[in-house]
């Protein structure tokens, strides 16, 4: 593993994509080359990540909303708000992440193009872009209802964590469970005040479905990471991923059930319940069709399947909004 003073010397003129981007993003065809490091830094050239982020906010805001049948306009600017702030946010923590990892991403093949290891900005610039980043996205919580301006401060410790962790469990993706859907407590507080079971328990059901995902990711550098010592989920299940998966999904859908029961207890709307609970059934049927997909041998193939987890975790979306609006 190179030392910190074994990378490239930084060259902002350096312009070269990122290996794993989604080939012909607009970042690579329409963004001025200053500022495109700065952006495949932040992921922009991959805005699954950000989807990942988002869509557990929505989650909780509309949980929130199931439990008091009381939608305001205030819920309308915390999903606003909450999709600029995944976006900043899931830049900042990247960059975080880059920074951290700059010596493990320059020892792994799909890594090494990233812009610190490939020296197209240094660890300096990488520092001072994070933080106008998190900056941004902290005006934009200061906005949000005092309960959720705390619990967005709180989500600074997962976040700093996470990075950190493949080097000490095998368990990192419980870790980013925890950072990327911090936003389900977030929004969840937004609308109510305060958290409770529900809350808690659609929580859990993004943590496991974060163990779902990032496990498929992961397989795409089983390789590399057996070599440098890095843990994963995909090295810790090896052989055994898919019965593994198979019992993340049933939790996902199970919490996520549970969860809708708890908030919408009391309620003597059943049809909205039927339609609600309808979105747990959907989520854990595409999950059940990205298991029939996966090859954790392919690469190509963790990757497609892991993107198809936006629209696996739009369907509860779907659901939760027509039991509450129809």
């Amino acid at each position: 593993m190179p030392a910190p003073d074994e990378l490239p010397e930084p060259n902002p003129a350096n312009s070269g994509t990122v290996k794993d981007a989604v080939a012909g993003n607009w970042v690579d065809r329409f963004a001025p080359v200053a500022t495109r490091p700065y952006l495949r830094l932040s992921r922009v050239d991959r805005p699954i990540g950000t989807w990942l982020l988002y869509i557990p906010c929505v989650w909780g805001v509309l949980l929130a909303m199931l439990g008091t049948g009381e939608p305001r306009l205030l819920d309308l600017w915390i999903v606003l708000g909450c999709g600029i702030g995944a976006f900043l946010m899931r830049g900042a923590g990247c960059t975080w992440n880059d920074i951290t990892d700059r010596n493990i991403d320059g020892s792994v093949e799909r890594t090494r193009s990233r812009p610190i290891p490939s020296g197209q900005v240094s660890v300096k610039a990488a520092l001072v872009w994070m933080v106008v980043q998190a900056l941004v996205a902290f005006a934009i919580l200061l906005t949000f209802p005092l309960p959720a301006i705390i619990l967005g401060i709180i989500a600074l410790g997962p976040v700093a964590i996470y990075p950190f962790a493949k080097r000490f469990t095998w368990w990192p993706q419980v870790f980013l469970g925890v950072a990327f859907n911090w936003g389900i407590l977030l929004g969840y507080a937004a609308h109510r005040g305060h958290l409770d079971g529900a809350a808690i328990t659609l929580f859990l059901a993004g943590i496991t479905w974060t163990l779902f995902y990032d496990t498929i990711y992961a397989h795409q550098d089983k390789e590399d990471d057996a070599l440098i010592g890095v843990k994963s989920t995909a090295r810790l299940f090896g052989d055994n991923t898919l019965p593994a998966l198979r019992y993340f999904l049933m939790l996902t859908v199970a919490l996520m059930g549970f969860a809708i029961v708890l908030t919408m207890a009391g309620h003597n709307n059943i049809l909205s319940l039927v339609i609600a609970l309808g979105g747990p059934w959907a989520f854990g049927w595409h999950m059940t069709w990205q298991m029939k997909q996966f090859d954790a041998d392919e690469p190509d193939s963790c990757l497609r399947v892991f993107r198809s987890n936006r629209d696996a975790g739009l369907l509860p979306v779907l659901f939760f909004a027509a039991a509450l609006f129809l």
